[in-house]
């Protein structure tokens, strides 16, 4: 028997001081890719390819920037932990207490 296709969701907010430029926008691209799932980044009315450089830096996330995504595939749950722990990393940015 084969592995099921599931879908998943959640919400997360954007932790480090430059938000979604283009270094942690490539890092999830490239994270996201490696995954048998299919990835959808929701900034309000926007929604947009979470395997698309071009499409995750259209967001505009800022600092404290919502941003709900969707996966749907084999790998969907997982997917969405290894973002969700990229995004709390804040994309190995910064430290958590740091102050610039």
């Amino acid at each position: 028997m084969g592995k099921k296709k599931q879908l998943a969701t959640c919400k997360v907010s954007i932790l480090n001081r430059l938000g979604l430029h283009a270094r942690p926008a490539n890092q999830l691209v490239r994270m996201a890719a490696r995954f048998d799932a299919e990835l959808t980044l929701i900034r309000d009315d926007l929604r947009v390819n979470g395997k698309s450089i071009m499409g995750v830096l259209m967001l505009q996330a800022e600092q404290g920037a919502e941003l709900m995504l969707e996966a749907e595939g084999i790998d969907a749950e997982r997917l969405l932990e290894a973002v969700v722990q990229l995004v709390a990393d804040r994309f190995n940015e910064e430290q958590p207490g740091e102050v610039t």
